[in-house]
């Protein structure tokens, strides 16, 4: 499977991370209109959870709590407490409440059917990829990110304007990337832009994924340019993620990079705040990332029932410590609201010229 898969966005499976908490998101019970909730089916509904336990028992990142998660499940099963609900919807928030009871875990969501991501609608996606970016000052860049979904004809749009983008910024003496509206991604999006912003391969996270996933075919990762498998623990699959410079010729490998983050700061988006404060590549400048992340993909159950399987972590090569519930930490901590003029007096930019120019800015990227 394509690397642009494994990363779900945060904001997609209804979870919130702030301060370390993990929950069921309360705008959660919006996510699904009164056109297309569905109504409860009671068998249904039990042989989504008997799959979705037999998933986390073979497939979760760590053996011990994915067994843990299963026994729950099949105990709710066996004492009748999954047996009757409203809709579906309810019995779907509810398990993942009592997932989420067992151990926090970012990702990890049961979906009911007709189930759409917030900021998507049936025909495709809004909010996402590039936003505002352009000049706010003479040799000074910007521009937001918002994520990156859709199926793979979308996401692949998505990436080319992305690198549009960047090649309209090859002169870019500084670059203010606002990654904190940043709810996720793919690994894809932070190789292309480490192709722009490295001079020399370097690496930018380790990733690991149980050896038993891997067996089964259930791992969404393969091997590439930027993706290769190293030695790693028994038991476990390791790659690492490399930074591989592009042959453009762009000023921007030499460029200062300030980075803004925000508790919004998700998943993908974590990655290539990590892949970025890991190297030193840029100056990371808000607040402490929303700690969801793992990665793993979406699995569709039974009766249009969906759950998203953590089975893989990233983590920092030097110190060994992923972002899961902790997040990734910025050098200069401002609030998220702060961020950007914070950014901009390191960038030597006047905050007051350089904030009329961001509302002249393109927003259809």
């Amino acid at each position: 499977m394509n690397s642009h898969a494994i990363f779900l966005f945060l904001a997609s499976i209804g979870l919130v991370s702030n301060a370390g908490r993990i929950g069921v998101d309360k705008a959660s019970k919006h996510s699904v209109s009164a056109e297309q909730s569905a109504a409860f089916i009671a068998g249904e509904a039990r042989t989504a959870v008997e799959k979705l336990a037999a998933l986390l028992e073979e497939n979760f990142i760590y053996p011990d709590i994915g067994a843990a998660y299963s026994r729950m499940l099949r105990g709710k099963l066996a004492s009748g407490a999954y047996a009757r609900f409203p809709s579906s919807e309810e019995f779907a928030n509810v398990v993942t409440a009592d997932l989420q009871a067992v151990n926090r875990e970012g990702h990890l969501k049961l979906m009911a059917p007709g189930a759409q991501p917030p900021g998507q609608s049936a025909a495709g996606t809004s909010g996402s990829g590039v936003g505002k970016a352009g000049w706010l000052a003479p040799g000074v860049a910007y521009l937001s990110i918002h994520g990156f979904q859709g199926n793979r004809s979308e996401y692949t749009r998505l990436m080319n304007r992305l690198r549009e983008v960047l090649d309209r910024f090859s002169t870019a003496q500084s670059v203010i990337i606002d990654a904190r509206p940043y709810v996720g991604g793919a690994l894809e999006e932070t190789d292309i832009m480490a192709s722009y912003f490295f001079a020399k391969p370097t690496i930018l996270l380790h990733i690991d994924i149980r050896q038993d996933v891997e067996k089964s075919g259930f791992s969404p990762l393969g091997e590439s340019a930027t993706l290769r498998r190293i030695s790693g623990p028994k038991g476990v699959v390791r790659r690492e993620q490399v930074a591989v410079p592009s042959k453009a010729a762009t000023k921007l490998r030499q460029a200062r990079i300030f980075l803004l983050t925000s508790r919004a700061t998700a998943s993908g988006g974590e990655g290539f705040t990590l892949s970025m404060k890991h190297t030193g590549r840029a100056t990371i400048i808000g607040e402490a990332t929303a700690g969801a992340g793992h990665l793993g993909r979406t699995t569709p159950l039974t009766g249009g029932y969906r759950s998203f399987n953590p089975v893989g972590r990233p983590f920092d090569p030097a110190t060994g410590k992923g972002r899961e519930q902790t997040g990734v930490d910025p050098h200069v901590k401002v609030p998220a609201e702060k961020a950007l003029d914070e950014a901009l007096h390191r960038a030597g930019v006047d905050p007051a010229m350089a904030k009329k120019a961001l509302e002249s800015l393109k927003t259809d990227w």
